[in-house]
């Protein structure tokens, strides 16, 4: 089952597309299974699922935080994963700076941008995009590759088209500022119902969970 899907879905999707295994609650062995059938990164919303997968799996693939990444788990976090795509303060970044210092690494991220502009959601609001990475771009152990969003919780997977649009603006407008230090290389958008329509609208990373692996299980 895991598989055939992870197969067909790649198998379906454009070139220059690249698909992050949303693997929260899943087991290494069914993370092992989607790796076995082409999956090359795997993103995880916990650190400390992601240190259980890690210990087991390795190397074999990269490890990407999709999750809000609490600043207790900081030190942890970058010890594992190769990219972070879930920064949104400088307060956050200054501490994974600090901490890939200590640890000679320097840390690919993107911005995770509030795309539909709710009040109790994480991301950066679009407005303070530019700001926040022309502030991170001074940091010595961060690279900002790119941006990721969301989009607000829906049944129509259609209404997250004006969100997905209005990041890949931003992430334009952020290429075309050339900030020094900053690489606009990855547009993070799109899941198991709407990665299409995130597809359409420039994504190259969609973040895929339930149409891989099935429905969660929470306990």
């Amino acid at each position: 089952m895991v598989r055939e899907e992870v197969k067909k879905i790649i198998a379906g999707m454009p070139p220059g597309v690249t698909l992050v295994g949303a693997a929260k609650t899943r087991t290494p062995y069914e993370i092992m299974e989607a790796i076995d059938a082409g999956l090359t990164i795997v993103g995880e919303n916990y650190v400390q699922e992601a240190e259980q997968a890690f210990n087991i799996i390795g190397n074999r693939v990269n490890w990407h935080m999709i999750g809000h990444l609490q600043k207790n788990k900081v030190k942890k976090a970058v010890t594992i994963f190769d990219m972070i795509e879930t920064i949104d303060s400088m307060k956050l970044c200054a501490l994974v700076d600090r901490a890939c210092k200590e640890i000679g690494k320097i840390m690919p991220i993107l911005i995770e941008v509030n795309s539909g502009e709710e009040d109790q959601k994480t991301g950066v609001m679009p407005e303070g995009a530019i700001p926040l990475i022309k502030e991170i771009a001074t940091l010595s152990n961060i690279r900002v590759m790119g941006l990721m969003t969301m989009g607000p919780f829906t049944v129509e997977p259609e209404l997250l088209r004006p969100c997905y649009k209005k990041t890949r603006e931003i992430f334009e407008h952020i290429k075309n500022e050339d900030i020094k230090g900053v690489e606009m290389r990855y547009l993070s958008m799109g899941m198991s119902d709407s990665y299409k329509i995130a597809i359409e609208e420039g994504a190259n990373l969609i973040r895929i969970g339930t149409r891989l692996f099935g429905t969660r299980d929470y306990e």
